[in-house]
């Protein structure tokens, strides 16, 4: 009898395995045909459910010229999701009592910050982390003078005509100054300070820091040409500034590293960073972040927008399912970060390069993907 009993766990074990590679493969066939449609380059997912992994997919390719196959611990330069990383640092400063959210941006910075329409409203760090500073980037946002009063006498153009705190305009030139704020109040270097505060408690392979990373592994990005229907190669998106880091100032060279959008890291580690904020900074060797200052960052500052402070509140990337999280689009990749911290599911998609067809201001690509996935995995 005993034996009889063992044989059949053997049979339901192997049944049930047989049945999970099945459904497996038939995800994988419905995501290549999203892959093929949008002419993909490569493309990397992660599918988080009740904080585990439950479906990791690479498709295409790292490099199209040696036809190097993707895997999911490839590195990608994520683009603007890098902000939240950012932010994450910031609210660490925040929960420390070295900053508040309502200091004046301009005190942080070390120079006047003030929309010269409404020269006695003050610029608040919670607007800058949220895009309602009423800063743009007019001006350009790879020198940090560009809005500095001493520096430029053009620095008024990199205001907007409403007051500070009233509308939303999305600024990158906001968080390259964030990251030099991180560096005047810490006197480390960005990428160094994010790297010990950040990536290593999570374990993550990835960094801002061109030569602190493999190289090898990095997944070549791609821009598509409609002319000529081909897509090229985007090599300055891992330009390593190794001269410009040689003569580096803390609180002023800050945009070398891109803290708007320079961080390198896989799907996988990507994946590990969101079930943080998922979990409203817990993960599994600690606390990150307190439960207070990751709700808030949560939180949705602006309509129709729904950004918080480097977080984005959606319930239309899929239909009425609240999600949060962000998104990437640099040199040709786009990059989504979303998750549901209710239930505990989540979704990482990056692709080095697509037809860069948009639907609703999203990239179609992404967003059927991440549909496709909610259906065949978490609904």
């Amino acid at each position: 009898m005993m034996k009889i009993a063992v044989k059949m766990l053997c049979i339901i074990f192997l049944l049930s395995l047989s049945k999970n590679i099945w459904a497996q493969e038939s995800v994988d066939k419905g995501l290549q045909a999203l892959v093929d449609d949008y002419k993909a380059v490569g493309l990397a997912v992660v599918v988080i459910k009740d904080n585990q992994p439950i479906y990791q997919k690479a498709l295409g390719y790292k490099n199209l010229e040696s036809q190097t196959p993707l895997r999911t611990d490839h590195l990608f330069r994520i683009a603007s999701i890098s902000k939240s990383f950012s932010a994450t640092a910031i609210m660490q400063l925040v929960e420390k009592g070295l900053i508040s959210l309502d200091d004046d941006f301009g005190d942080l910075m070390g120079f006047p910050i003030r929309n010269p329409k409404y020269p006695n409203q003050k610029i608040t760090l919670r607007m800058v982390l949220s895009h309602t500073s009423s800063i743009n980037d007019k001006n350009g946002y790879f020198e940090l003078d560009v809005i500095n009063p001493a520096k430029n006498p053009e620095w008024e153009k990199s205001y907007n005509d409403y007051a500070p705190g009233t509308n939303y305009e999305y600024c990158n030139l906001n968080f390259n100054m964030v990251g030099a704020v991180l560096e005047r109040l810490t006197h480390q270097r960005f990428d160094i300070y994010i790297k010990d505060k950040v990536l290593r408690p999570l374990k993550l392979n990835a960094g801002y820091c061109i030569d602190s990373l493999d190289k090898a592994n990095f997944a070549t990005l791609y821009a598509y040409n409609s002319e000529s229907n081909h897509f090229e190669a985007q090599p300055s998106a891992y330009n390593p500034r190794s001269e410009d880091i040689k003569k580096y100032r803390l609180g002023e060279s800050t945009p070398v590293f891109s803290p708007t959008g320079g961080l390198k890291i896989s799907a996988e580690d990507l994946a590990t960073y969101m079930c943080m904020h998922m979990n409203y900074g817990a993960y599994a060797g600690g606390r990150l972040l307190e439960k207070k200052s990751a709700q808030l960052m949560q939180q949705k500052l602006s309509e129709p927008e729904g950004y918080g402070l480097a977080l984005q509140e959606t319930d239309t990337l899929i239909p009425n399912i609240h999600l949060v999280g962000h998104t990437g689009d640099a040199y040709g990749l786009f990059s989504n970060m979303f998750f549901h911290p209710e239930e505990k599911f989540g979704f990482v998609v990056i692709t080095n390069g697509c037809i860069p067809k948009r639907e609703d201001g999203n990239i179609a690509l992404s967003v059927k993907v991440i549909n496709y996935l909610y259906e065949q995995l978490i609904k």
